[in-house]
């Protein structure tokens, strides 16, 4: 069998170039002007996963140095070592070096998850990138700006990179099955769509699932890999506590995510979805119903248990379904 069958589809199909990058037309424009002026300033890249982050250094980098750019860049990953070394070593290292390049006159250094440095690792950051200019420039990647400190977001140019869009995810999802030799029916890359939450790679890893299963990636196929959850059962598990039947709701929340394997996160956020969307309550009852989603979501960010949480939710449904009649 051939090796190919093996590649995973997130490093086959990432785009090499900026005018490959979809989805973020407004960043990769300001991008490409940096590389034609060969000047540029620090950069900070936020956003959620699966964005074009880390795509969109690796594409600057090429475009900037060609094949040499694997020698004039460093790529580290913070949430492997949080601590203060990172920047006492490693960067301080590569930025002492300068560059082997006679285009451009200095070399790139990518953190990234960068909010996950230490408060300390930080601040030493911020001096080297002080120390240093006339040989690197540092692009940091963060799913969290806020996470950032000021001096540093101080010193770097930001770019916010959005969630992409459904037309550009399913198109990407069409232009992979064709050249993979796979059938894509436009409900099954919707579906994948609404699965990811505008995450590209996800929304990647999701199609070759699918395609280890058939070549036709029926609606089906996708739902066999996707844990997610059918909408119309989920809203009834709204529906049955603010009725007050607690023991049915909490029973059929049990059910389903047996079912689909879904983790308490996914419930949360699939819930909120349908909570938004419904045409049956008024906006004093979503605005109630979605205060209470925010605050079991974070529980579940800090690590308590999804199952007690879940209950503790539908619980606070059902008092509030005795408060407020839903809007028939």
């Amino acid at each position: 069998m051939s090796e190919v069958k093996f590649e995973v589809w997130t490093e086959k199909y990432r785009p090499v170039t900026l005018s490959e990058v979809r989805g973020q037309d407004e960043i990769i424009d300001r991008l490409k002007a940096f590389v034609s002026s060969k000047s540029m300033p620090h950069l900070l890249f936020a956003g959620m996963q699966g964005t074009g982050k880390t795509t969109s250094f690796l594409a600057l980098a090429k475009d900037l140095y060609g094949d040499e750019w694997k020698d004039n860049v460093l790529e580290l990953n913070a949430s492997d070592d949080r601590g203060i070394n990172i920047v006492r070593t490693s960067i301080k290292d590569f930025a002492r070096t300068k560059t082997v390049s006679e285009k451009v006159p200095f070399r790139l250094i990518f953190l990234d998850e960068a909010d996950a440095l230490t408060k300390d690792a930080q601040h030493a950051l911020r001096r080297s990138m002080e120390d240093y200019t006339s040989n690197v420039r540092f692009c940091l990647s963060c799913n969290y700006s806020s996470k950032i400190i000021p001096p540093i977001q101080s010193r770097c140019a930001i770019f916010r990179f959005r969630p992409l869009k459904r037309e550009v995810i399913v198109q990407l999802l069409k232009d992979i099955a064709i050249r993979e030799k796979l059938i894509i029916p436009e409900e099954s890359s919707t579906y994948i769509y609404d699965a990811s939450e505008g995450d590209c790679r996800k929304a990647e890893n999701i199609l070759q699932a699918c395609s280890a299963i058939a070549e036709n990636v029926t609606l089906d196929v996708v739902r066999e890999v996707v844990s997610f959850a059918e909408p119309t059962e989920l809203y009834e598990i709204i529906k049955l506590a603010l009725a007050g039947n607690f023991k049915s709701a909490k029973d059929k929340m049990s059910d389903i995510l047996v079912k689909y394997g879904l983790s308490g996160m996914d419930a949360i956020r699939q819930i909120q979805k349908q909570i938004w969307n419904s045409p049956d309550f008024d906006d004093k009852l979503k605005v109630k119903l979605i205060k209470f989603c925010g605050e079991y979501e974070y529980r579940l960010t800090e690590g308590a248990n999804e199952f007690v949480q879940l209950n503790a939710f539908l619980a606070e449904v059902v008092l509030i379904g005795n408060e407020l009649s839903p809007t028939k």
